[in-house]
């Protein structure tokens, strides 16, 4: 049933961190409805719609938006929703008649969550970007990376730890202060803001001169020789993360090498030599090996897994943490709740229909004439490429 049973949420097609954060709603048990747009048969190339992980638990209808007949069903939907979660540049659902103040006249409780790079005002609210886009605004990218180049962290800052998250929190946030005012707004959820919050405490060392900014000279980018990463000799690698004075202690012992014939430990002059005696060290087996001799220690060393090795750990395995869905092992729903389980609900292919079931159980007959301009063959079909931002 979920922390979150109950809620239902109208999520419009996009991609990124609008469909993400979705997912981790509809996981802790909220209703989510998608609304997609049409696309004509032919277009785009196969794809296996099981592997569009976070589509899951989700029904879905189509609409295109631009007609005045599915623009008028989707407020009729949002009339009996809680949240709203949209991706679309600033002004294109105002363009729409989807807008803020259109959809709050027909709910004055519902929370409107956008999602944006930019955010809704400012210079650069109406420019196009990406993650890499975002991050770079805020100091992310200049701090990851070698020494000599930033290298983007996948997508992982932008879209999903500031983007995604922040919007789930937000709306969340807003949906608890609505059931008390009985009043919803705007949540106005930027990556670029979201971004920065993550870089909150890194800024803060910046000013007190504690981090230089520069690449791989600082405690957590690489620079410490006792926070990194190691090649092994089997050309795979171990993360070393020996920080405080006894996991070090226990990283020295597993390495054989005696305390007082390397420099204190936070002795940033001597940094790049103790690396290069690690590195020598940790040359010597593989990786396996390593991981036997620091197994049951506290020295936080651990295998760097391939992405095909993590489901197949022993930690992953004892704590259930892939789970398969429509025959596709994925990450199970997290946080785990001790009373009201989070699930990971309909396989993405499912999601693609259940319209009719969906419109009835938002309280609607699905024959409704209102509803007359809304698909019921779910969402984008296989095949079709993936949603744009108009």
């Amino acid at each position: 049933m979920g922390p979150l049973h109950g809620l239902r949420v109208l999520e419009f097609d996009a991609i990124g961190p609008v469909p993400w954060a979705a997912m981790m709603l509809a996981d802790m048990g909220a209703d989510v409805l998608r609304i997609a747009r049409p696309v004509p048969a032919g277009m785009g190339i196969a794809r296996d719609a099981r592997h569009e992980t976070v589509l899951r638990g989700r029904r879905g209808v189509t609409a295109d938006l631009k007609d005045p007949a599915a623009r008028d069903a989707v407020l009729a939907l949002a009339r009996n929703a809680h949240v709203l979660l949209e991706g679309h540049r600033p002004g294109v659902m105002e363009r729409l008649g989807l807008g803020p103040e259109a959809c709050l006249a027909a709910s004055p409780a519902l929370v409107y969550g956008r999602m944006t790079g930019w955010g809704q005002h400012g210079p650069l609210a109406r420019a196009v970007g990406h993650d890499i886009n975002y991050i770079g605004l805020t100091g992310a990218l200049h701090a990851t990376g070698t020494a000599d180049r930033p290298v983007p962290p996948l997508n992982l800052v932008g879209d999903f730890g500031g983007g995604a998250m922040l919007l789930a929190l937000g709306v969340m946030a807003a949906v608890l202060e609505a059931r008390s005012s009985g009043q919803g707004q705007v949540v106005d959820a930027a990556m670029v803001d979201g971004s920065l919050l993550l870089m909150a405490p890194i800024l803060g060392r910046v000013a007190t001169g504690e981090w230089l900014d520069r690449r791989e000279a600082n405690l957590l980018d690489g620079g410490a020789p006792f926070y990194g990463v190691y090649e092994t000799s089997d050309r795979r690698h171990l993360a070393v993360g020996a920080i405080e004075p006894a996991f070090y202690a226990a990283l020295l012992a597993g390495l054989g090498l005696a305390p007082d014939a390397l420099p204190p430990q936070h002795d940033r002059v001597a940094w790049p030599e103790t690396r290069r005696r690690f590195a020598a060290c940790f040359a010597t087996r593989t990786r396996d090996a390593w991981c036997a001799v620091f197994d049951g220690t506290e020295a936080c060393v651990t295998p760097v897994l391939s992405l095909g090795e993590v489901p197949g750990h022993a930690h992953h395995v004892a704590r259930q943490s892939f789970v398969p869905v429509g025959g596709v092992q994925q990450p199970a729903p997290a946080p785990r709740f001790s009373r009201t389980a989070s699930v990971a609900g309909r396989a993405p292919a499912d999601a693609r229909g259940g319209g009719d079931e969906a419109l009835r159980d938002w309280g609607f007959d699905p024959a409704d004439p209102r509803l007359s301009a809304l698909g019921r063959t779910g969402l984008t079909p296989p095949g079709a490429p993936p949603p744009r931002t108009p």
